[in-house]
This record gives C-alpha cells, structure tokens and sequence, in this order.
C-alpha cells in the first residue's frame, strides 16, 4: 500500500498477532491487513530480536521484540503500534537508538 509520502509495509507476525487477538471487526482488518505490502521473514530478523531481548531493551517477549526488529532490518522510518509500554515508549527511544547503533 502507497500513501502520498509513505510506503506501508506489514509482516506475517503482525497478521499472526491480529489472529490471536479478538476484537471487533476482526475479519475486516485481517482483510486490509493482508493487502499491505509483507516484508520477508529474514533469519537476521530473529537474530535481532533476541539481541534486543538479551541486552533489555525488550522483555521476554520475542513478539514485541520481532516488531522492533523488522524495523531495523528494513530500515523502517516509522513503526505504527499501539504498545505503549515496550515499542511506543519515550522513556526507550535512546535505548533504541543505542541497541540498533550495536547491531
């Protein structure tokens, strides 16, 4: 999907995770969900993600932490997410740029 100034990308662990939830309108979104661009699950990916978990900067959560890694491994401007604890927190926007500046 192409917005005027922005590419939209998702990946198959945020469709995994909108399956798992349950919510209103769920098969709506899944549908949009599904005709967004999906960028490809890279083993580094994985990697990432438990070198995030390892140094804190995501708890033992390998969901929230692939999130964050497919940001870093596809150079992601913007990540849309409505985790305010662990993604969407200012508190780690400096841990964040630290980490990624080590991976």
């Amino acid at each position: 999907m192409t917005l005027p100034n922005f590419e939209i990308f998702t990946s198959l662990e945020t469709i995994a995770e909108l399956n798992r939830g349950n919510y209103p309108r769920k098969n709506e979104i899944l549908d949009f969900a599904r005709t967004i661009k999906q960028l490809q699950p890279e083993q580094e990916i994985k990697e990432i993600a438990q070198f995030y978990i390892k140094n804190k900067l995501m708890p033992n959560d390998i969901h929230d932490a692939i999130h964050l890694a497919y940001a870093s491994y596809y150079k992601i401007d913007y990540l849309f997410t409505w985790n305010c604890n662990h993604l969407a927190n200012a508190n780690k926007k400096q841990h964040i740029k630290i980490i990624q500046c080590q991976t």
